[in-house]
């Protein structure tokens, strides 16, 4: 299980004296996202922000967040969809804050319990499994309603759909959606899309503090914590969205799956799947650029699992509902991350208005 853990300045001491405590379980890893000291004042809702959003984007199985009261951490927290924040003062509200609301961040203070109280607080609320039954019903309103004061973000355990609506995301879209679009300038703008998704989609990736010395003095410094990754493109479209990724992530290992539609059938063919021998360690990004009818993504989805790959989501620029219903249907594990969701299939099964065929745009095949 990894827990994310961030505290204010108010409660930084509780906060190491967790992480050891953390540190002494085994199958606990422990994310230290701040503060990194009790003499400097800092505002608790960015702490909570960056806890909430691993734990929403599940860079996190659930969330540790310690304040002065503990009050301000769940208020902040509970603002981001997706998280369950509940502020617990004893072992029977942690309990139940798991058995019946499944919290997925547990919030204390500092100034408010024992450092003993906390510890076991802590363990009661980390032990304690949701009860599920009755429970389901009434914790899916809560999603249902935040999906939709949030059409954009769907927060669930079942998987999430995340629309980019990023200016910049949005104007390029624009251009590869045009028919005038050369292939040079479609090739590109496919490697700028992929690559803004991903810086994105990468913004909870675990830091490590390191030392370096600038010319004028040594200072701490931040470092990516070794998070390893594996971008599996479905051939041939796929390919298009490697380079974009890679620029950012270089050291990612790359596998390839080659699978073709039916075009009487829809139905997707496997022809090719090679994929890094130590998939099943490393967090998967599978590139489809068009999810249409879903078959393809979801065969590459399984593909990927069957070789061991765990933790996958599916990166595509352009979705279809029926698509992305299908890999929910089949994969209700995956994230799915587009740039955009558009209206419908054709009798074809191309998306309306898509942008056509992608792997023909992309290689000036057609």
């Amino acid at each position: 299980m990894i827990i994310a853990v961030g505290s204010d300045h108010a409660a930084y001491s509780l906060k190491k004296l967790l992480l050891d405590h953390l540190a002494s379980k085994s199958g606990i890893q422990a994310l230290d996202m701040g503060t990194d000291t009790d003499t400097v004042s800092c505002d608790y809702p960015d702490v909570a922000f960056r806890v909430g959003e691993a734990v929403a984007n599940r860079r996190a199985d659930r969330g540790l967040l310690l304040c002065g009261t503990g009050v301000g951490m769940s208020i902040a927290a509970n603002k981001v969809p997706g998280v369950y924040a509940a502020h617990c003062h004893d072992v029977d509200t942690a309990r139940y804050s798991r058995l019946h609301n499944n919290s997925n961040i547990l919030t204390m203070g500092a100034r408010i319990i024992s450092a003993e109280l906390a510890k076991n607080i802590l363990d009661v609320w980390i032990s304690t499994e949701f009860e599920g039954d009755r429970h389901i019903r009434r914790i899916s309103k809560i999603s249902d309603y935040e999906h939709k004061i949030c059409p954009s973000c769907s927060f669930s355990e079942e998987g999430k759909t995340v629309l980019f609506e990023h200016p910049l995301v949005q104007h390029k879209v624009s251009m590869i959606r045009d028919k005038n679009t050369s292939v040079k300038e479609f090739r590109e703008l496919v490697q700028e899309i992929a690559g803004l998704m991903v810086y994105e989609m990468t913004r909870n990736l675990p830091l490590v503090k390191i030392e370096v010395e600038t010319p004028l003095a040594k200072t701490e410094a931040y470092a990516l914590a070794g998070k390893d990754l594996a971008i599996v493109p479905v051939l041939r479209a796929g390919l298009g969205m490697v380079d974009g990724i890679l620029q950012l992530v270089p050291n990612a290992k790359v596998g390839h799956i080659g699978l073709y539609r039916d075009p009487d059938t829809l139905l997707p063919v496997e022809y090719y799947c090679k994929l890094p021998g130590d998939i099943d360690k490393r967090d998967v990004l599978v590139l489809d650029p068009m999810l249409a009818t879903g078959g393809s993504a979801a065969a590459a989805i399984s593909l990927v699992k069957e070789k061991g790959g765990k933790k996958i989501s599916l990166v595509c620029i352009i979705a279809a509902p029926e698509g992305v219903s299908k890999v929910h249907a089949e994969h209700p594990d995956v994230d799915i991350y587009a740039a955009a969701l558009d209206s419908h299939l054709n009798g074809h099964g191309y998306i309306v208005p898509g942008l056509g065929d992608a792997g023909d745009r992309l290689y000036g095949t057609k």
